[in-house]
């Protein structure tokens, strides 16, 4: 099915004004992954700065992580109520204010509640830059601006795991993070001068209702749709094991149980991220080229991981060979990429003035599933005696979870597509010259 070369009438034009204005925010949610991530690289460090053990150290991420997920549609509603520009301006301010407050706390309760603050900002990004590319793009390109758009986000990262990490260890926990929280400020600036919700004479019809009425009603007719369903499916299956692996746990586990130095480490984190970004670029290609492969991109990146996982934990010996560690940080490379589908299932199902309502609902999915799995290993490690074979097994749980739900779901959401795809057709022959 190549949906993807239908233009549909009323789609934006494109070009070098809207290139700018997306660019605006993908420039704030490239921000908003420094701050998510840069736990990832200090995780030992917040161990030692705050005399805590692993699962609650965990608690840092689970918590962010918590309110990120829970945020999401109530973001998405707020996208479809109040537009980007404000959504992500309140994001910035809430970002920026949780990353000084994570440099400047004295205690563990302290530092808690300043990554709440930071997961409440980080919430509405990523919603509001998909939301903005679909207002700016035409629908044709969705799934390579989305791509893009995380290509960004995973450069965000590897900026945590480059300089905040060297950072880190240069000018030490206060300096880097209050340091870090200034950039927030810079991308705050050009958001509030330049960044437009809509091109001139593309602006969405106003909403006719409000209340918690509305509220139900947006909720339950994108849940309805199938493609939303298996979009939550397909974010839920694929994202966690990268994210858990950067966000928290990746350090330690090269760390702690495979014997390497922090450096080496870093290196490996790093690898992650660069398969991310040219993963990403292929697969939005593919994607925006032939729709019938998203099912199998998806599914295939779970195989693989899956496969990865199992041989790295299963591997005899205490320490994983380092050409097995970096065929495993490859493929972790591919998860985010291969979440991104899940948008492509649900962009086409919902209408313009719901896109932000099931995007919210498409992007809990990963989080649920990546706030789980960094509790599940926690827990596991603390009872295990840091047994990192036996805690990062809980990865299969989710996954087999994950896959039995998109094979479900698959061949009702393509139909639905295709029924879409000829009406729209058919409108087209019929709409006036």
């Amino acid at each position: 099915m190549r949906a993807s070369a239908v233009t549909l009438p009323g789609d934006p034009p494109g070009g070098r004004r809207a290139a700018a204005v997306w660019g605006v925010g993908v420039a704030v949610y490239f921000v908003a992954v420094i701050f998510r991530t840069s736990l990832g690289v200090a995780g030992l460090d917040a161990a030692d700065r705050f005399d805590v053990n692993a699962s609650a150290l965990s608690t840092f991420s689970i918590l962010q992580l918590l309110v990120y997920a829970g945020m999401q549609i109530p973001v998405g509603l707020m996208v479809d109520r109040l537009g980007t520009k404000k959504v992500l301006t309140i994001g910035v301010v809430l970002f920026t204010v949780g990353q000084l407050g994570f440099a400047l706390s004295p205690s563990y309760g302290t530092a808690l509640a300043s990554r709440v603050l930071l997961g409440c900002g980080d919430a509405m990004t990523f919603i509001s830059v998909l939301r903005l590319g679909a207002r700016w793009f035409p629908a044709r390109r969705g799934p390579l601006i989305g791509q893009v758009a995380a290509l960004f986000g995973m450069a965000g990262n590897l900026v945590s795991t480059i300089v905040v990490a060297r950072m880190l260890h240069g000018v030490g926990w206060t300096a880097t993070f209050a340091g870090s929280a200034a950039a927030g400020l810079v991308v705050l600036v050009p958001l509030v001068l330049f960044l437009k919700d809509h091109p001139e004479g593309h602006a969405p019809p106003p909403a006719r209702h409000a209340g918690a009425a509305f509220v139900r009603k947006q909720i339950a007719r994108s849940w309805r749709e199938p493609g939303t369903r298996l979009g939550l499916w397909v974010h839920f299956t694929t994202q966690f094991p990268a994210m858990v692996f950067l966000l928290l746990w990746g350090m330690p586990f090269l760390v702690e149980a495979q014997g390497l130095s922090r450096e080496t480490a870093g290196e490996l984190l790093t690898l992650v991220v660069l398969s991310n970004m040219v993963v990403g670029l292929v697969y939005g290609q593919i994607i925006a080229r032939h729709h019938e492969a998203r099912v199998p991109l998806a599914l295939g990146t779970v195989g693989a991981t899956a496969l990865l996982w199992a041989t790295t934990l299963a591997y005899p010996g205490d320490h994983a060979p380092m050409w097995l560690l970096i065929t495993l940080c490859t493929v972790l490379g591919s998860c985010g990429p291969a979440s991104m589908i899940g948008f492509d299932f649900a962009r086409p199902a919902n209408p313009p003035e719901r896109q932000g309502t099931a995007s919210g609902i498409v992007n809990m999915g990963g989080f649920v599933a990546s706030m789980t799995t960094l509790l599940a290993v926690g827990v596991l490690l603390d009872m295990t005696g840091d047994d990192y074979r036996i805690a990062f097994s809980s990865v299969f749980v989710l996954e087999a979870a994950g896959i039995t739900q998109i094979l479900r779901l698959r061949a009702r959401t393509v139909r639905r597509e295709r029924e879409r795809l000829v009406a729209s057709r058919v409108e087209a022959v019929h709409v006036p010259v």
